[in-house]
């Protein structure tokens, strides 16, 4: 850390900056999802304590990783206009100071589920941290495959929920982190082609700056879309839900891929904005299903 005076008013941390650095909606979302893996993987109830440090740690793990990502990337986070408000490119808040709190909520986190889960929860939380932070972010400089890199950790929270259950990764975790990797594809993807001058600008090489027409982009969201048709089907060829899901996943899925193929035939922001937001509203809607199903 730096050795100089820092400004009084940098030394504060307001609650509204604390959520946009600790990425308040993502770390809810990922939190949902660990649950999920949770109460798929528990054949009896589970005490309560351990639902509450599964998902306490995991919390931490998370905001503390989009606190760093945010430390590493604030000179690129400037030059974009989607992230120069940010609280660290904004000038609010001292990257020193915001390095000091990531790194004390991932430790918090990490230690958590150590101590009141079980080391394999924790491993998976790490290697989450260390994935997002240690080789997404820098490779997201580097090559246009960081979009596929950084789906991994967004996918797998709900190993963690499993894993803090039965202490093991089986058929049924890994059936969840497929359904997360592949959703996650076209809604970066989404993301991308709507701001790919702003990602041009920051330095990020992107699919989608090096593809005037968009066709590429659009051919791999559709790609992803078609794909995550049967993989989404895996929890119940798996036996962990039945045939509400099914029928479900289904409707969702073929939603989902519709939204995709919009997109492919007409390459404009506003198709990639609908896009954007069907995986939005997937996403929340296929765990409620799994859910449901589970406990009906």
């Amino acid at each position: 850390m730096s050795t100089r005076t820092l400004d009084p008013p940098l030394l504060r941390l307001r609650w509204s900056d604390l959520k946009v650095l600790t990425k308040s909606g993502i770390t809810l979302m990922i939190v949902v999802s660990t649950a999920v893996g949770f109460l798929l993987a528990a054949t009896e109830p589970q005490p309560w304590w351990l639902w509450f440090h599964t998902l306490l740690g995991t919390a931490l793990v998370s905001a503390g990783s989009s606190g760093l990502n945010q430390v590493v990337e604030r000179d690129l986070d400037s030059r974009m206009r989607r992230t120069a408000q940010r609280p660290i490119p904004a000038g609010r808040v001292h990257p020193d100071l915001a390095l000091a709190v990531s790194v004390v909520l991932a430790i918090l986190g990490i230690v958590e589920l150590v101590l009141m889960v079980n080391p394999l929860a924790a491993f998976l939380a790490g290697a989450t941290l260390a994935g997002y932070v240690f080789i997404y972010t820098p490779l997201k400089r580097l090559s246009s495959l960081s979009t596929i890199v950084g789906a991994v950790p967004g996918a797998v929270p709900p190993m963690i929920g499993w894993a803090a259950v039965r202490g093991e990764i089986g058929a049924g975790a890994l059936a969840l982190f497929a359904l997360l990797f592949f959703w996650q594809m076209p809604h970066f993807l989404a993301i991308a082609w709507m701001y790919r001058e702003d990602y041009a600008r920051g330095g990020f090489p992107m699919l989608s700056v090096d593809d005037p027409d968009g066709l590429r982009t659009a051919r791999q969201a559709v790609l992803y879309c078609a794909a995550l048709v049967p993989v989404s089907l895996l929890p119940s060829s798996l036996g962990l839900v039945g045939v509400a899901y099914l029928v479900g996943a289904l409707v969702l899925g073929v939603f989902y891929f519709w939204a995709s193929l919009q997109f492919a035939f007409d390459r404009s922001v506003a198709k990639a904005k609908r896009l954007m937001l069907v995986s939005v509203i997937y996403q929340p809607l296929i765990l409620a299903v799994l859910v449901i199903d589970r406990l009906v």
